[in-house]
């Protein structure tokens, strides 16, 4: 009896050591399905889902069922895929009103781009990327624009001289991966030109930069400082290469205005 209830003891001890890391095993398997289809940014067959996040097929039809029962993704009738269902755009928009910062950069973003007519945005960082937050088309009829909440290398983007201009040299190189400096086109902005941009833009209040990912695109952009003075956002104008500077000087003016009425406590 004695040993049996041993034994029983270890089955049981076993059962709620596994518990959690089949939770947990779940909890990823979920995560690895959203982050797929926010990658994709189009409905995508369940079957391909499973064999690039690597994840049995038949768990996947489970997760995909109970998630779009509870109106997190849904079902494209017709062509076998699924995406993002509307409970995900209620959660999206009221974790967007939750936070001030976000919500005050909605109506400041809106405000810029009607008023001056291009493009406008409010960019911050995600983990060691530069991440779009809010993107506001201008009224031209061809627009220049980055897409919501994909990661983008930090040296790729006007913002990223700011985002990250309270770290030294050394503090910057161990943060941007080395293969970051890249440029889609096969360019390598060098580490000392990076520098210097970031130095150029502390000084000036602003930065602005021409053809780096787009060779027809200039970005400025100025930063959102907590009371510190650490650049917690960025605001952004994107414009065709060939706007005029006196164009340029007063879009920048505007940029450094907004961006004094976002910093919080400032």
């Amino acid at each position: 009896m004695k040993g049996g209830g041993v034994a029983e003891k270890q089955v049981a001890e076993k059962q709620v050591e596994e518990k959690p890391t089949g939770r947990a095993r779940g909890i990823d398997r979920v995560i690895a399905l959203m982050e797929h289809l926010h990658s994709r940014r189009a409905p995508t067959r369940i079957a391909d889902i499973a064999r690039d996040t690597g994840t049995p097929r038949s768990t996947m039809y489970e997760l995909v069922n109970t998630l779009v029962e509870a109106r997190w993704l849904e079902l494209r009738d017709g062509d076998g895929t699924v995406y993002f269902g509307p409970a995900m755009h209620y959660y999206g928009s009221d974790y967007l009103d939750s936070v001030d910062l976000i919500r005050k950069a909605r109506v400041e973003v809106a405000h810029i781009a009607e008023m001056v007519g291009e493009t406008a945005q409010f960019c911050t960082l995600d983990g060691d990327k530069y991440l779009v937050v809010l993107n506001e088309p201008g009224r031209r009829m061809f627009r220049i624009s980055s897409e919501i909440g994909i990661k983008v290398p930090i040296p790729w983007t006007a913002s990223g001289r700011l985002l990250v201009d309270n770290l030294n040299r050394d503090e910057i190189l161990r943060f941007i991966p080395p293969e970051d400096f890249i440029l889609p086109d096969g360019r390598r902005i060098a580490e000392d030109e990076f520098m210097q941009d970031i130095g150029r833009a502390r000084s000036q209040g602003y930065v602005r930069t021409t053809a780096l990912v787009d060779r027809f695109t200039t970005c400025l952009a100025a930063p959102v400082r907590d009371p510190a003075g650490r650049c917690i956002a960025t605001i952004c104008f994107v414009v065709p290469a060939d706007t005029t500077e006196e164009a340029q000087e007063m879009m920048i003016d505007t940029l450094k205005a907004s961006a004094e009425r976002l910093s919080p406590g400032r």
